[in-house]
């Protein structure tokens, strides 16, 4: 069975310039700094976010990792929204890798403000744990691909700096922020001391994610990835990929943005769905089914059995994800699949 697989934007499989890219790909041991084409990409990676340097690591997690364990001393506090995937998606690798500790805010729609972080940041005082950098998620995956505006980055980014702590940006969505927000990239970057992205998801790479900062901050990342098992040798040949992801993928994910939109408005019309479309701004969509009488894990059996792949995030809500590999008429598909499980549910 052919499945539409809306579980993640993770499942994507390169394109055949990607194939291509990779099989002719120069490569060289990376550790060693002499792979010319991670070092194209890395230079290209700098060069679109307007930072000096970056880094081509295995993961999003692997990035993020990397930032906390540059940024904070054991003992710390990380200041990020209850949601954001470095708190619930990492394996508490903050904690393990740099003994610091995840100080989370909720905040509507998952979108943090410089109110609910001045509130988090801890008091110099020798009973409290001491705030050691901020965390910012965009786009914001557990809240349904939610953007935080530029304005908020902003306001965000100036009052954690005068407060003298770094801040980062877990951006593994980066693009997708970008087409929402109309801005360049760079722009986005500019208001963070380190940002993560990912070339996987909708940009279709097989793997990889880019950690890019000063150089400075840049020439430290690179034996922390040694020490977390990110040395990876001839790693041009997924690198040639990024590339391709970096310079050919970014401009078609209004296309999955469209998708969603389609998605969420035939999903509100369905007895028992609760979403509201207006609030779907990217490739995300969270949507509550409890009000058909089931559980997100019952639904997914019934919806599998019928060629369609969907993941719960809860037992009351499901997320749907779209991608350059789920067509329109999939969406379309996958929506009456979704009217048929319910009502046989029903009867």
């Amino acid at each position: 069975m052919k499945y539409i697989d809306l579980r993640s934007d993770t499942v994507t499989r390169p394109t055949d310039e990607m194939r291509e890219s990779m099989a002719r790909a120069e490569v060289g041991d990376d550790v060693y700094g002499e792979d010319p084409t991670a070092r194209r990409l890395q230079e290209r990676a700098a060069e679109m976010l307007g930072k000096e340097a970056a880094l081509f690591v295995p993961s999003g997690t692997m990035g993020n990792l990397i930032a906390v364990r540059l940024h904070t001393q054991p003992g710390q506090e990380v200041i990020i929204e209850e949601r954001s995937h470095m708190f619930n998606m990492e394996m508490a690798g903050m904690a393990v890798i740099s003994g610091a500790l995840a100080h989370t805010v909720r905040c509507p729609d998952g979108i943090m403000d410089w109110d609910s972080i001045e509130g988090a940041i801890r008091p110099r005082s020798s009973f409290f744990a001491q705030t050691g950098m901020v965390a910012v998620e965009n786009t914001q995956n557990w809240a349904g691909g939610t953007v935080m505006s530029f304005e908020r980055m902003q306001d965000i980014s100036e009052h954690v700096r005068k407060a003298g702590l770094p801040v980062h940006l877990d951006g593994a969505r980066i693009f997708n922020a970008v087409i929402v927000l109309k801005r360049d990239v760079a722009e986005i970057a500019s208001l963070f001391d380190s940002v993560m992205f990912c070339l996987s998801k909708g940009l279709c790479a097989p793997v990889g994610s880019m950690l890019v900062g000063s150089r400075e901050f840049i020439d430290r990342a690179v034996p922390i990835r040694r020490m977390l098992g990110g040395g990876m040798r001839q790693v041009g040949v997924v690198a040639a990929a990024g590339l391709v992801a970096l310079e050919k993928m970014t401009g078609r994910l209004e296309e999955d943005h469209a998708n969603a939109q389609l998605l969420a408005r035939g999903l509100a019309e369905i007895r028992g769905v609760k979403i509201d479309p207006e609030r779907v701004q990217t490739n995300i969509l969270v949507f509550d089914v409890s009000g058909a009488g089931q559980t997100t894990a019952e639904l997914a059996v019934k919806l599998k059995e019928r060629g369609v792949l969907a993941s719960g995030i809860n037992a009351r809500e499901m997320r749907m994800v779209t991608h350059k590999d789920v067509s329109q008429a999939d969406c379309k598909m996958a929506l009456d699949v979704i009217r048929e499980s319910l009502r046989r549910l029903e009867s």
